[in-house]
């Protein structure tokens, strides 16, 4: 049996271990004793017992092959171990052999023939099943032809018919019991291998929870960035703006420096709102959140003066998700604010299309517009390129120096999580609807 066919790894020890050799097995050491303990008792017994006298020296001879035998399997046990080289293995078998005849010998009951019972035994852990099967029936060929050698006609005697099947009988228990000792011991190691490979997965599960936990948290904390940065970084960059204008119309146009000012309170309102809103989506959810509705209130208080804004809406958005419709929401606040911003744009077209299978936003300015170089620079591209794409849409930008800007984002109707968006959208006719904004 190979370790391949158990089913666990092969100890160092074993990779010499010859064909048919059961691995990891090892004697059990309490038949060997038991049997000579009986076969000491047995011979005192008769000797005590029996009829005529026996020679002191028979009795010395006897006693002293059973310890030898006792000696050579602690010594087998501590100094060899369980897996000893094939010329070592056939050695120590060759050297029971001699005792077993030795103390069959010197022993007058007969009950020592019963010591080459071990042989099978022994070869089935050193060199394997059909070893250990092929010795057992050499064994019981020895003794039929020790009785037809020296007892004529001993076949019809019921004596030595009876001794020949108890000892038939007692190979195959041998057998049988070695066969169960290298099944249970066999057993074990895969158990014990098991455990390890449990215990070893355990670890690498621990590992790979720990590296979840730093991922989840390094995905969470780009997440509170992007969200930082397109909803406060929108609403401070407005609210910037409006303060300079109203400082600067406060003397010569009251009433646009009142608009100014009116517009700053609605985007720092509107950022608190917002930050309200992902605090409240963190702990226990949040409303419906629905991209026309915010949209139309962005378009409706973006303008500083320069800059008019044209929103156009086509289509309903209700079977999108909420993420992907914030996702959409976050891009325009981020064109926005690099329009007024980066672009000088005084020209914003914003269409919106919500179709069978995907929503696609096109925003276009007539600002300075920036390279193709340029478009992977900055927090806000990088954002609007990120969101997108955990969602499973695409971003395209089209620009050249001075001809203004075009960011398209299309995001897949499925996308987000599998829950239907709550709350119906409003509704918008074919053509869309177009709202204006002038500062």
């Amino acid at each position: 049996m190979t370790p391949s066919q158990t089913g666990f790894a092969a100890d160092p020890r074993a990779s010499a271990r010859r064909p048919g050799q059961p691995a990891f097995a090892q004697p059990v050491p309490w038949v060997s004793f038991t049997l000579y303990a009986a076969v000491l008792a047995g011979g005192v017994y008769y000797d005590v017992v029996g009829e005529g006298h026996r020679e002191p020296t028979h009795m010395a001879g006897f006693v002293g092959g059973l310890v030898s035998l006792l000696v050579l399997d602690v010594v087998e046990r501590r100094r060899v171990g369980a897996r000893p080289p094939a010329g070592v293995a056939v050695a120590l078998l060759a050297a029971r052999l001699a005792l077993f005849a030795a103390v069959t010998a010197f022993d007058g009951s007969g009950l020592s023939r019963a010591l080459f019972l071990l042989v099978p035994f022994t070869a089935y852990f050193a060199f394997g099943r059909r070893a250990g099967i092929a010795l057992g029936v050499a064994c019981l060929g020895l003794l039929v032809a020790a009785f037809a050698l020296s007892v004529p006609g001993w076949y019809t005697r019921a004596d030595y018919i009876s001794d020949l099947l108890m000892f038939a009988l007692g190979l195959i228990l041998v057998v049988s019991t070695a066969q169960v000792a290298v099944g249970e011991q066999e057993g074990r190691v895969r158990l014990e291998h098991t455990l390890r490979e449990l215990e070893a997965s355990h670890d690498r599960l621990t590992a790979y929870a720990g590296q979840v936990a730093e991922l989840s948290t390094a995905m969470e904390r780009t997440r509170v960035a992007r969200d930082i940065h397109d909803s406060l970084g929108h609403h401070l960059t407005a609210i910037s703006i409006q303060l300079e204008k109203a400082s600067a119309f406060r003397d010569l146009d009251r009433v646009a420096a009142d608009r100014a000012l009116t517009d700053a309170r609605w985007s720092a309102r509107r950022a608190l709102e917002e930050v309200r809103q992902a605090v409240r989506a963190l702990r226990a959810g949040t409303r419906p959140f629905s991209l026309s509705e915010a949209l139309a209130e962005l378009v409706g208080h973006a303008g500083d003066g320069r800059m008019t804004i044209t929103l156009d809406l086509t289509g309903q958005e209700d079977g999108y998700h909420a993420e992907a419709l914030v996702a959409l929401y976050r891009a325009t606040q981020e064109c926005l604010t690099n329009a007024r911003r980066h672009g000088d744009a005084e020209h914003v077209s914003i269409s919106v299309t919500f179709g069978d299978s995907v929503a696609r936003l096109v925003v276009t300015d007539d600002g300075r517009g920036f390279s193709p170089s340029e478009q992977g620079e900055g927090f806000g591209l990088l954002g609007i390129r990120e969101r997108t794409r955990l969602l499973g849409g695409q971003v395209g930008i089209r620009s050249d120096k001075g001809d203004g800007a075009s960011i398209t984002v299309t995001i897949p109707r499925a996308a987000g999580a599998a829950a239907a968006t709550a709350g119906p959208a409003p509704e918008l006719g074919a053509a869309g609807r177009t709202a204006r904004a002038a500062g």
